[in-house]
């Protein structure tokens, strides 16, 4: 209206429409303030995705709070997903599935000891899987050993071959994470699919000789072994899926890369949006911020 009619005041206008002048240009600068804060946010978002290409708006938001503490911004998590829908940086998942796993051998199959058990404490319970990674060269795989308690990723090899020597290395940099001197009130407990490298007198061995319960799923259902499935999708379909890898040197170098992202930066719900390093290090006590849906009720240990 006041480009139609230059002539007549701010201030007449204002009154016409029942605003004051002070509301007026508050209402710009409000509307500037907004469009400059969201510039910071999503300068920052790209900043934390070039290293977590895939982190959801949820971890987003937790790894945002210290920026917008420093920058006095108010932001509530629907305005967060808000900003990122607008300019195109919502995630999408992708879903893939390879069998790795041969069940068919002559080695003694273990029960499943972690049916309905719940983690108390770091060390309590391991879970490993194998998972494979396609390269420029070919497929290579990578064997894991995640602590079941923090999440945190305690051992890990790649190679290019499913051979049981290859598999063990994982099992042994795990073992050498365990505090020395400490006698807890538990075992640890091994828990894996039946899978020969896991079955195989050599690495059944090495749990004997380090006091190590051994734990096996009783059939294929990826319900039975679901940390172990859920870290080999987060590798890769949040990291190593989005790089380009020439020889197996190459991806040695990117794995441990991508696995001290994980273990050091990337918050997850399941431990209270903490990082695994955090929940290992210190042992800290936390709560789910999500409904696992597929669980009985659990037993707890007694400390």
């Amino acid at each position: 209206m006041k480009n139609i009619y230059p002539k007549i005041s701010l201030g007449r206008f204002c009154r016409l429409l029942g605003v004051t002048r002070q509301a007026y240009y508050q209402h710009f600068w409000y509307r500037e303030q907004l469009s400059f804060e969201e510039d910071l946010i999503i300068g920052e978002v790209l900043r934390i995705r070039k290293n977590h290409r895939h982190m959801g708006g949820r971890k987003l938001y937790e790894k945002l709070q210290p920026f917008l503490l420093e920058h006095q911004i108010k932001m509530g998590r629907d305005r967060l997903f808000d900003i990122l829908s607008a300019n195109h940086l919502l995630v999408r998942r992708k879903k893939k599935q390879t069998i790795t796993t041969n069940s068919f051998h002559r080695f003694k199959r273990y029960p499943n000891l972690i049916k309905g058990l719940i983690a108390i404490a770091p060390n309590h319970i391991w879970v490993s899987d194998i998972t494979y990674w396609r390269i420029e060269s070919g497929f290579v795989y990578i064997s894991f050993i995640t602590d079941a308690y923090s999440r945190k990723i305690v051992g890990y090899h790649l190679a290019d071959s499913l051979q049981t020597s290859e598999t063990i290395k994982a099992l042994q940099m795990a073992i050498t994470t365990l505090p020395k001197g400490n006698h807890p009130k538990y075992k640890l407990i091994h828990h894996s699919d039946r899978g020969t490298q896991y079955c195989s007198g050599e690495y059944v061995k090495l749990l004997d000789q380090n006091n190590i319960d051994i734990s096996m799923t009783e059939n294929g259902d990826p319900l039975e072994n679901p940390i172990a499935e859920r870290v080999n999708g987060i590798i890769k379909e949040e990291y190593l899926n989005d790089y380009h890898v020439e020889n197996i040197q190459e991806a040695t170098g990117l794995l441990q890369t991508v696995i001290n992202l994980y273990n050091n930066e990337r918050p997850h719900m399941s431990i209270g949006n903490l990082t695994p390093n955090q929940v290992h290090r210190n042992n800290l006590k936390t709560e789910k911020l999500w409904k696992n849906y597929y669980t009985k009720s659990p037993i707890i240990v007694n400390q």
